[in-house]
């Protein structure tokens, strides 16, 4: 029997809500567990305290600076897939090869691509408190940022839906996957 009624008729999978700083992975990450029960990990609690540092002193981050990060986010996904539960994880995962990164030992996620105007964006960021990441470093996002591909097991979301609107649309989608 499913931990939430919802979940009934979707196979437990690995979901990694991606995009840039403000998009909304954290709203709907936490949306999706309360409606399907399974484990979810904020991936911004996983970066090293060094990485934390340089975000909150407005220094983006370098290729460098994102493998271990990526690497810890992984063996969460991995841990998951391991103990057949599913799991959501928010991550930024704004490269092709960090989501490659991410697929490392056979892992096959469903990245949930939310994306929205710079403006909506920013000023989303400018109203967060309690987070480490300046809106200053929003350009150096929006500059990295890959497009997931069509090679890639990916569904873009408007991140300007209403968040229980993209939530219904996500169940809607892992129904019929």
């Amino acid at each position: 029997m499913p931990a939430q009624p919802v979940a009934a008729g979707i196979r437990k999978r690995l979901l990694i809500l991606m995009g840039v700083s403000g998009s909304g992975k954290s709203t709907l990450a936490v949306g999706l567990r309360n409606e399907l029960g399974w484990p979810f990990q904020e991936g911004d609690d996983l970066h090293p305290p060094a990485n934390v540092a340089k975000m909150a002193a407005g220094i983006p981050l370098t290729d460098d600076d994102r493998w271990p990060w990526l690497a810890r986010c992984q063996e969460w996904l991995a841990h998951c897939e391991q103990t057949g539960t599913g799991g959501i994880l928010t991550c930024s995962a704004l490269k092709h090869a960090y989501r490659d990164a991410l697929r490392k030992g056979g892992l096959n996620p469903i990245f949930l691509y939310l994306h929205t105007t710079e403006s909506v964006l920013l000023e989303r960021l400018q109203n967060r408190t309690g987070h480490y990441m300046p809106p200053t470093l929003l350009p150096s996002q929006l500059q990295t940022l890959e497009v997931p591909g069509a090679d890639e097991c990916a569904l873009a979301l408007s991140a300007d839906a209403r968040p229980a609107d993209t939530i219904a649309e996500i169940l809607s989608y892992l129904k019929t996957t």
